[in-house]
């Protein structure tokens, strides 16, 4: 079903882009250890013991969780609203490699692993069961296409072992 498109409404200006996401987490510690110990997010600010700031480099935060309405909360009960999963985008294959040893190495299991044609995905759930997905874009020139042009979405199973042997010699600055 496609939604109603209004053609006298001005299209989104393209250059705009997702700031960041602001997680409800029961467990302020708990979300801490998983986002930054395990993910490697790093932690960029406190707000007593309610709130927290991180980010992939010095940014001032992509992710944001906090215990404001939630400190001790129980995840949505299955078939409702809400979010489906927060992605995080790598910026080559080498480095999403790396974070799949860092997931392996922890012990977090995937629940899923998908090679969508324009990108590889694994996907997990954090300590209060939001969905996460780590991926990276392949060259758009590599992107699947229909025979009108148009993307072609498949979701096709990931060699995860193949992922994890990728980057494994390479430094972050000499990647591919």
């Amino acid at each position: 079903m496609r939604p109603p498109i209004n053609a006298d409404s001005e299209p989104i200006d393209p250059r705009v882009r997702v700031g960041h996401v602001h997680l409800k987490v029961a467990d302020l510690e708990r979300s801490l250890a998983s986002y930054c110990g395990v993910l490697g997010f790093g932690l960029q600010g406190l707000l007593e013991d309610e709130a927290a700031f991180l980010a992939a480099g010095g940014y001032h935060h992509h992710l944001a969780i906090n215990t404001w309405e939630s400190r001790g909360g129980s995840p949505p009960p299955e078939g409702s609203t809400g979010l489906h999963h927060i992605a995080f985008v790598y910026p080559t294959r080498a480095a999403l490699g790396r974070a799949f040893r860092r997931l392996r190495a922890a012990g977090v299991q995937l629940i899923g692993a998908s090679d969508h044609g324009g990108t590889e995905a694994i996907y997990l759930r954090d300590p209060d069961d939001n969905g996460v997905e780590l991926y990276w874009d392949r060259p758009e020139k590599e992107w699947p296409r229909n025979a009108d042009g148009s993307l072609k979405i498949v979701s096709n199973s990931l060699d995860v072992e193949n992922l994890a042997s990728e980057g494994s010699s390479v430094p972050p600055d000499g990647e591919r």
